[in-house]
Formats: structure tokens, C-alpha cells, sequence
């Protein structure tokens, strides 16, 4: 059999590289690309090194743990024992992740599967099908995304799970609850009054208007004219002017409840001096909240034990 040692050595240098760059992605660490570039040369030397000297050292577990440390080291170098010991156990996580995904992929694309009365089987020739490198080179990129993507969705699901509250708002003598988001992004005030412009969307807020009110308010807010705003409500609203993307002046409906109650930790943050613009949609698709809230709500408002 013919070994071609520079395209076996290529190939491990890019899927090395590749591995080092998620690692640093999922560990937010700032490694220049030299860095990189020196981690995933001297990770890719293992090939010549096992195909050389099969019984070397560095082929024991050992061997293999001090060449990781190495790896990490000539990577992000050295700062504590705790951030070192992070990076190494995240850049086995990563290989461990990659690796499991391609035999999961392989073990789905290859093997056949047969049915034998209500028995569902799989099974495989020989003593299994071997990996190829073909494989690994289109496969390994597909695993990488999507490993990568997954892990970033989990952080920004997790950061977005521990800014969600309990809301419950009070409107014309009509109390509703709903599952509210701290924004630090939103800093809407009212210019005249100085409050703070919470934001609510369509599948919350209706619970307040009959169909035909709804629909006057989004017609209102579609083409500025607000005289044809619901009676009964006129007292409830108050048109808050903004300004949006690009600097454009623009105009939101708002209305201006009795009471919010955010239960927020173990405390209920009371306010009434806040106002509710109105989101004629769902704010996020997956319905997880419906209440974007301003952050200054919680400095400013009156705090009771939950």
C-alpha cells in the first residue's frame, strides 16, 4: 500500500486548524491566526511522528495528553491553570463532537437496513465499512458547521432563558400575564414624559381588544392617521414619536396600563409610570416571550417581596 505522506499531512493540518478555530469560537478566546496557524502544524506533526516512530512515547495516552497540553499551549498559550485546563478539555470536546458526528453520519449514509417481520435491522458486510478520506474531507466541514452553529444557538438560548420574567400587566381593569424579556438593547423613553416604552405583540395584547379595535389600531399605525383610533381607547393612548433605522423619525402607538408587575428574581418590581408600545406581530417565532421589556423598569420602579 502507498502512503502519500504530504497529502495525509495536508489534510490532517486543515482538520487540525479547523478544530483549533472552533475551539477558540466556543471558548470566545482572541488567539491571532498565527496562533492557529502554529497550534494546528505542530498537532499536524503527529502523522509523520506515528508513521516514524510507531512506538514512541507520544503514542501512549500519556503521550497523547502531553501533545494535546502542547497543542493548546503553542496555541493560547499559558495565563492560569484555569483557563489552560478549559481550553484543553473544550479542544477534546470539539474533537470528540467532530468525530461522533462524522461515524454518526457515516454510520447513516452507509449502512443498509433491512426489515424482518416487525424487527427493524441494520447491519454491514465484513467487519464494518471503513471511513475513506473522501468522506472525511466533505464530511468534516458539514459536521464543523454544524457543531458550531448548535453550540452558538445553545449560548444565545441560554443568555436569552436566564433575561426571562414573569409579566403581568393590568389594562382597563383586565389583568394578563405573559413571559417578558430584558432587552439592555431597548432604551425607548417617552420624549415628553420621560417613561420608559415597554414593547408588547399582537398574540398578548389582543386579549384587550375586540377584532374590530384591533384592526383600527393597525391601520392607524400603517398610515399615521390616528383619528381614526377606537373612542374608548383615546384615553389608554399616547403616540410616542422614535427614531428608526437610519435615522428616520417614525411614530408608535402606545398605551399606558395601570399596573406592571415583573417578577424579577425573587422580587416584584411595581410600576405604573411606564408605557406599552404596541408590536403589530409576534416578537419572536417561537413564542417563547411576548414582552420586550426596558431595563430601566427595573432600576427605577418600586420593589416588593415576591
Amino acid at each position: 500500500m502507498t502512503i502519500y505522506l504530504d497529502a495525509v499531512w495536508a489534510l490532517n493540518f486543515i482538520l487540525d486548524m479547523m478544530l483549533l478555530l472552533l475551539t477558540q469560537a466556543l471558548s470566545r478566546d482572541n488567539a491571532r491566526k498565527r496562533r492557529i496557524l502554529l497550534g494546528a502544524f505542530i498537532a499536524s506533526l503527529l502523522v509523520p511522528i506515528t508513521i516514524y516512530f510507531p512506538d514512541s512515547f507520544i503514542s501512549s495516552v500519556f503521550g497523547k495528553l502531553f501533545y494535546s497540553a502542547l497543542i493548546i499551549f503553542s496555541t493560547f498559550g499559558y495565563r492560569s491553570i484555569y483557563r489552560f485546563s478549559r481550553l484543553l478539555l473544550l479542544f477534546y470536546f470539539t474533537t470528540f463532537a467532530i468525530g461522533g458526528g462524522l461515524i454518526g453520519l457515516h454510520f447513516l449514509l452507509q449502512n443498509r437496513i433491512g426489515v424482518s417481520g416487525n424487527s427493524l435491522l441494520t447491519f454491514s458486510s465484513g467487519y464494518g465499512d471503513p471511513v475513506s478520506w473522501i468522506f472525511v474531507v466533505t464530511g468534516f466541514p458539514i459536521v464543523w458547521l454544524f457543531t458550531k452553529s448548535r453550540m452558538d444557538k445553545h449560548v444565545m438560548e441560554k443568555i436569552r432563558y436566564d433575561q426571562l420574567y414573569e409579566v403581568l400587566i393590568q389594562i382597563n381593569n383586565q389583568s394578563f400575564a405573559t413571559t417578558g424579556y430584558i432587552d439592555s438593547g431597548n432604551q425607548l423613553v417617552d420624549p415628553l414624559s420621560k417613561k420608559p416604552v415597554i414593547i408588547c405583540d399582537e398574540f398578548f395584547l389582543k386579549q384587550w381588544f375586540t377584532d374590530v379595535e384591533w384592526e383600527l389600531l393597525k391601520i392607524a399605525q400603517e398610515t399615521l392617521d390616528f383619528e381614526i383610533l377606537p373612542k374608548n381607547w383615546e384615553n389608554k393612548i399616547q403616540i410616542v414619536p422614535y427614531q428608526g433605522v437610519g435615522g428616520k423619525s417614525m411614530f408608535l402607538i402606545t398605551i399606558r396600563p395601570e399596573q406592571l408587575i415583573v417578577y424579577y428574581n425573587e422580587q416584584k418590581i411595581v410600576s405604573s409610570k411606564v408605557l406599552i408600545g404596541i408590536q403589530f406581530a409576534e416578537l419572536v417565532k417561537d413564542g417563547s416571550y411576548h414582552c420586550l421589556l426596558q431595563p430601566q423598569i427595573i432600576k427605577l420602579a418600586s420593589v416588593h417581596s415576591a
